[in-house]
């Protein structure tokens, strides 16, 4: 059976919750729909978190970015729910969502929202 969009992120235990690391997401392919036009956007998500006992599981992230396919979202909500579901899923240390959208209408935007205190690594 084909696997299905999900809004629910899996989570790992982290084998090295002892020590600070950045983990770096690119995902190129993320699209949604304009709520005002249904016409799609598409953008690239960047997500960088510093775990802490837990790291989402990457074929989840991929069924939830699916998710989105067929919603209407604003930019700045769509990454602001993202990254508030990274949280709730993974409370990780510290986590930075960059929702960069591509150009529609002669406006490109660029949404960043972060949670927590990045440590030094």
């Amino acid at each position: 059976m084909p696997s299905q969009p999900s809004r629910h992120l899996e989570v790992v235990p982290n084998p090295h919750a002892d020590r600070d690391y950045e983990v770096a997401l690119e995902i190129p392919e993320f699209t949604c729909l304009c709520p005002m036009t249904g016409q799609p956007d598409f953008a690239t998500i960047r997500v960088r978190y510093v775990p802490d006992l837990h790291l989402v599981e990457l074929k989840s992230i991929k069924l939830y970015i699916w998710s989105y396919r067929n919603e209407g979202a604003f930019h700045e909500d769509v990454t602001n729910r993202i990254l508030n579901d990274f949280v709730a899923a993974a409370n990780p240390r510290w986590i930075e969502v960059v929702g960069d959208f591509s150009v529609r209408g002669g406006i490109k935007t660029v949404v960043r929202a972060a949670h927590g205190k990045r440590p030094e690594i």
